[in-house]
């Protein structure tokens, strides 16, 4: 077990210091005024797209998250806690992984610019900027799997349930990465998505409609052919969107999704069964003026999916403070009220 910590402690201290010569060696010298005449007008005061919060990883990581590894040393059944202790600061990450896409794009740019070339040779580098801003996201997959390598070395260890946790909060930030890098693709949304809250959940379901005022039931839609929509569970609505895959040499990216239909959580129920089809259920909406009957792709996701809405809800009810009844109220957002026929 010792040896995994002294590799989690090293390679810890080599990232920071990585970080660091990125932070000094190309950040700073954006603003040396010596060194103006090499960058392009284009480039200039884009410090903050090209590198994102990095200095804000930094200097939790260098001030802080370091300094818990290394106490480890001497007590390396604390690792697990340290990693729960300080989980919320690795959310960090996520406005990082969301700033990528921009950062990459202007990088594509300017990076046979003779600024990022004089940069790299005089840090002595051998491979270029990109590549050491990409180290924050190989960071969070090595974490796991040192985590995971740690496990096996401590089943007799009192505190392995720390350990256990620490995995699954790193597996999960891996997860919220990953849905906040799709949520970044949506176009046609008008607002700020987020004031929607974190993304919970994300995924592609076949989808059939029903409205309260029209004349097909719900019982009646199973010989309709269903919609594909991707949809994006946030902690204060969801999303529903058209998924359009990218072709040609983009076809390796992220797709992009086009809004389509946004339900506030406040006013959603949910039908856990759908008789016919285990795979089934329904999100109803303002007292059942809309029915969206949702099939998930295997059991284990519709599974997956209930436990979050229901959890959402649950939070929900705790706020209404003695009311006994949950509250249906019908959102007047321009969003919100888009045409049924658009979802």
């Amino acid at each position: 077990m010792l040896h995994v910590i002294k590799e989690l402690i090293e390679t810890e201290r080599i990232y920071v210091e990585e970080l660091l010569a990125v932070l000094l060696g190309y950040r700073a010298e954006m603003d040396n005024p010596s060194l103006a005449p090499l960058l392009p007008i284009n480039l200039r005061n884009k410090s903050d797209v090209l590198f994102g919060n990095l200095p804000d990883i930094y200097n939790f990581h260098s001030s802080v998250f370091l300094q818990d590894l290394e106490s480890c040393l001497e007590s390396p059944e604390a690792v697990g806690a340290c990693f729960l202790e300080r989980k919320d600061h690795f959310h960090l990450y996520e406005c990082y992984c969301q700033n990528k896409p921009r950062s990459d794009s202007l990088w594509r740019q300017f990076s046979d610019c003779p600024f990022f070339q004089m940069c790299q040779k005089k840090l002595e580098h051998k491979l270029a900027l990109d590549s050491y801003l990409l180290k924050p996201v190989q960071r969070l997959t090595k974490y796991q799997l040192l985590l995971k390598e740690l496990l096996k070395y401590s089943s007799g260890c009192e505190r392995v349930s720390e350990l256990q946790g620490a995995l699954e909060a790193m597996l999960d930030l891996l997860k919220s990465v990953n849905d906040s890098m799709h949520q970044i693709a949506i176009t046609g949304y008008e607002g700020d998505l987020s004031n929607l809250g974190r993304v919970l959940m994300q995924g592609s379901f076949s989808v059939w409609i029903s409205h309260k005022k029209g004349p097909t039931r719900v019982k009646e839609l199973a010989r309709f052919k269903p919609m594909q929509r991707h949809l994006f569970l946030h902690e204060h609505a969801l999303l529903f969107c058209k998924r359009r895959e990218e072709h040609g040499e983009n076809a390796d990216k992220t797709p992009s999704y086009s809004f389509k239909h946004c339900l506030k959580m406040s006013a959603v129920g949910i039908t856990e069964n759908v008789k016919g089809d285990v795979k089934k259920f329904e999100i109803w909406y303002s007292g059942r003026e809309e029915v969206y009957v949702i099939q998930a792709p295997t059991v284990e996701v519709k599974i997956a999916w209930l436990n979050k809405i229901r959890k959402i809800l649950t939070n929900q009810q705790k706020h209404l403070k003695g009311l006994n009844t949950f509250p249906m109220i019908k959102c007047h957002c321009y969003s919100c009220t888009s045409t049924l026929s658009n979802v």
